[in-house]
């Protein structure tokens, strides 16, 4: 089954663009894949408004997201991969969406399988009735 995260990215960036509020998204930028502006990442994250207003060619797919923008009157291509956005929520009242960091993937390297311990297998889920 395919992931639920982009279909919930492009809803809620739809929601909030319908009441008027700016659409931010928050992206951990250590993804190997993500291309932003380094100069603008602060602890590892950056914040980026994708308005209609501020962004050109916004593409939100399965994987990625992907425009240009203006960053200090520079325009620049900004590619962040799905993987690697943490919320999208609105900047007037912070309304919106934060997603649970994901393991890497099968064909994405990490730290452990560089040389580190080898990831921990994880059984069945375990549920309870609780009354």
């Amino acid at each position: 089954m395919t992931s639920n995260k982009p279909y919930l990215i492009r809803a809620i960036y739809e929601w909030l663009s319908d009441n008027d509020l700016t659409p931010y998204l928050a992206v951990n930028t250590s993804h190997a894949e993500c291309m932003v502006p380094e100069e603008y990442v602060k602890d590892g994250q950056i914040i980026l408004n994708i308005a209609t207003q501020a962004v050109h060619a916004l593409l939100m797919g399965n994987d990625a997201i992907e425009f240009s923008a203006r960053f200090g009157g520079v325009p620049r291509q900004v590619y962040v991969p799905i993987d690697a956005v943490t919320a999208i929520y609105a900047k007037e009242n912070g309304q919106g969406i934060a997603f649970p960091e994901e393991p890497p993937s099968e064909g994405e390297s990490s730290e452990s399988s560089s040389g580190g311990s080898p990831p921990k297998k994880r059984g069945k889920p375990n549920l309870k009735i609780v009354k």
